[in-house]
């Protein structure tokens, strides 16, 4: 048995662009300059890099790199997609210095390509989730210190407040959607819930009352009383958000181990994609990365911006 990373676009530059053209460009090259697709040829000879194209309406250059999360970069393609492939495949996520070993790469490289890779997964122009006889779960955790936590709280108890908010939508057989907030408040959870959720989908939860309005946005909500050891009561239950939950942290406390709060939120797009992408909804692994690579348009990161 081969594994997947034995194709040849893995380890061929020429076959590396080739593949990524057929997934950004499924109808032919497309100028992003000007956006024409007419009059495009592909520029050869021995000086010319791989997979140069000219416009003939603009009369600039271009290849597929131009206008994604790959331009600029001096990475090669074959090893861009290699990356893709290992953070879409793994289940709790891939370390930078993994990569790093991996790839042959620099830690700092490393590092970069993966908040690259993170970029192409976000989810960009949704719809509400749920609908008639769809069920949406909603929970809240908690998951690391606050950079900017005061010398009080340091010395007291760590409350809710010195920690990072996560607030996260489930559906039942669907998808999931997350959200790094500054504090999980009613206001703020009950503009997720208002924004996020079609009006006819059954909301639960559990007993907090940061749901307490969250009936005025949906057609049903019931909740289960966790502070009274009842975790199941017929369908009614937040079982799969908190099974989200779980993959999520596992993730971050054995994978990468420390996340700063200003790409906390990029982490959560990466373990929303791949549960989005899941096999149970009958997304494999190779599948999952072409996903990833058609969501290479349109989306720039720059290390000064980033870091």
């Amino acid at each position: 048995m081969s594994s997947v990373l034995s194709e040849k676009h893995f380890h061929n530059e020429a076959a590396a662009y080739a593949f990524v053209e057929a997934r950004v460009w499924p109808e032919g090259p497309i100028c992003p300059h000007c956006g024409g697709f007419e009059r495009i040829g592909k520029m050869g000879g021995k000086s010319t890099r791989i997979g140069v194209y000219k416009c003939y309406q603009c009369r600039k250059p271009f290849t597929v790199k131009v206008g994604t999360v790959f331009e600029a970069s001096h990475v090669p393609m074959h090893l861009w997609l290699q990356a893709m492939f290992l953070l879409s495949s793994s289940k709790k996520g891939i370390s930078a210095n993994q990569l790093h070993r991996t790839l042959g790469v620099t830690l700092k490289t490393a590092w970069f390509m993966a908040h690259r890779v993170r970029e192409a997964m976000r989810l960009v122009g949704f719809e509400p989730m749920g609908g008639a006889g769809a069920v949406v779960e909603a929970d809240e955790t908690y998951f690391g210190d606050k950079e900017l936590v005061t010398k009080r709280t340091k010395k007291g108890k760590s409350g809710h407040s010195s920690k990072r908010a996560i607030v996260a939508l489930v559906e039942r057989g669907g998808q999931a959607r997350t959200f790094h907030v500054d504090r999980a408040d009613k206001v703020t959870v009950t503009e997720i819930v208002s924004e996020n959720i079609a009006r006819e989908t059954r909301l639960m939860t559990d007993e907090s009352r940061l749901y307490a309005d969250a009936l005025n946005h949906v057609a049903e909500h019931d909740h289960v009383k966790h502070s009274a050891g009842e975790y199941v009561r017929g369908d009614i239950n937040t079982n799969t958000v908190e099974g989200y939950f779980s993959i999520f942290k596992r993730g971050m406390k054995g994978i990468y181990q420390h996340c700063s709060e200003k790409h906390l939120h990029r982490y959560l797009s990466e373990f929303d994609f791949r549960y989005n992408n899941r096999v149970a909804l009958g997304v494999n692994d190779t599948a999952r990365t072409d996903a990833a690579i058609r969501g290479i348009v349109g989306k720039r990161l720059t290390y000064r911006t980033i870091n």
